[in-house]
């Protein structure tokens, strides 16, 4: 059984159009049709449905703000609004950290952070090869990669939290990279 399916190209086009001219009904549309996609993104950075909800309520406030700024000869709408609700995300980590410190994860929850459950059955299939190949990685590399890619953090962030420097960082990143590279290409 599948969610509710994303709208296409045109129809978002059409209600960011609406939205940027004050009409609050396309924002309750765009709302029903993009909201499950983006609040399983920002569920996935944020790992906290409580405060996933508030970034959610929140992407939806930029949007209502930016939608006159959308262009559609930029690029098609749902990498747009999916940049909002990651940067939103993002940040909300950011500022969490900020207050509470880095959170120190259990090391094997990583998997959760690639499963979206609106995917198709194929990236379902993607998804497994990048998980076997990530279980390939020694823990501390892939930890960083998906520290990195899967919640943003900065190179910064990550050497504090590993307590090595910022180059050695950058080598695991790009040795732990490298090896995801040629292990999808076996896999594949």
């Amino acid at each position: 059984m599948r969610g509710p399916m994303l709208a296409d190209d045109a129809t978002l086009r059409r209600l960011l159009a609406g939205i940027a001219r004050g009409e609050a009904d396309r924002l309750a549309e765009l709302y029903d049709v993009s909201s499950p996609k983006l609040y399983g993104l920002i569920l996935r950075i944020q790992r906290d449905r409580g405060l996933a909800e508030d970034v959610l309520q929140d992407v939806y406030m930029r949007i209502w703000q930016a939608a006159g700024s959308y262009r559609p000869e930029a690029g098609p709408p749902l990498p747009w609004l999916i940049t909002i609700a990651r940067n939103r995300a993002i940040d909300s980590v950011r500022r969490k950290a900020e207050v509470q410190g880095p959170e120190l994860d259990s090391g094997e929850d990583w998997v959760d952070l690639l499963i979206d459950p609106h995917d198709e059955a194929g990236a379902f299939q993607d998804r497994n090869a990048l998980v076997a190949c990530l279980g390939r990685l020694e823990p501390s590399h892939r930890d960083c990669v998906v520290l990195a890619y899967c919640e943003g953090r900065s190179r910064e962030e990550l050497a504090a939290r590993f307590d090595r420097p910022v180059n050695t960082i950058k080598t695991w990143l790009h040795r732990a990279l490298g090896a995801l590279k040629t292990c999808l290409e076996t896999v594949s």
